[in-house]
């Protein structure tokens, strides 16, 4: 097999996950094999874990909002900046489904994926560190406060709603969240 053959599959394969996660549907490399009309042995030799393949789709996802929390950092208003980066986080969960299970994982299979959560709570600290010290964020509010009620925001607007009714349920539930994050 040619490079440009495994490099070919190894995006089929990415693809076809894609699409399982888009249909709501459990990555079980067998399956994303048998619908990529790959043999399985070639997508567990570039995905060994079903975690692995989940985290490679995450990527995209995670460096996009890794780039959002750089840009907040080079707003003046530490406040827009935090809330609109909490805004940004809501919507790209909305719309990639492989970020919310990797961001709730307590381990990463691939180096790669934990590098980049921890350089996005790095952010997300800083982020928090600088609305706390303009005053602007209830007293005693920390960073895994904040990372437990985004989680909430996005369960409560997807559980029981209709995928086109979650970015308006998404932004009123976050609209009430901060309102409760805001320091008084």
């Amino acid at each position: 097999m040619t490079r440009r053959d495994a490099a070919r599959n190894w995006q089929h394969i990415v693809d076809t996950g894609r699409a399982f996660l888009a249909e709501d549907r459990p990555l079980r490399l067998n399956e994303v094999a048998r619908e990529a009309s790959i043999g399985v042995a070639t997508v567990y030799r570039h995905f060994p874990t079903p975690e692995a393949l989940l985290e490679t789709l995450a990527h995209p996802g995670l460096e996009t909002l890794i780039a959002r929390a750089e840009a907040a950092l080079g707003d003046d208003d530490a406040w827009a900046a935090f809330a609109g980066y909490l805004t940004a986080g809501i919507d790209a969960q909305l719309a990639d489904p492989a970020l919310q299970p990797v961001f709730a994982a307590a381990t990463h299979e691939l180096l790669e994926t934990a590098d980049l959560v921890e350089r996005l709570g790095t952010l997300t600290g800083t982020l928090l560190d600088r609305v706390r010290a303009a005053g602007r964020i209830r007293p005693g509010t920390d960073q895994a406060d904040v990372v437990r009620l985004m989680c909430g925001v996005v369960f409560a607007a997807t559980v029981h709603a209709t995928p086109a009714d979650r970015p308006a349920l998404t932004r009123r539930y976050l609209d009430v969240v901060l309102d409760g994050l805001r320091a008084p």
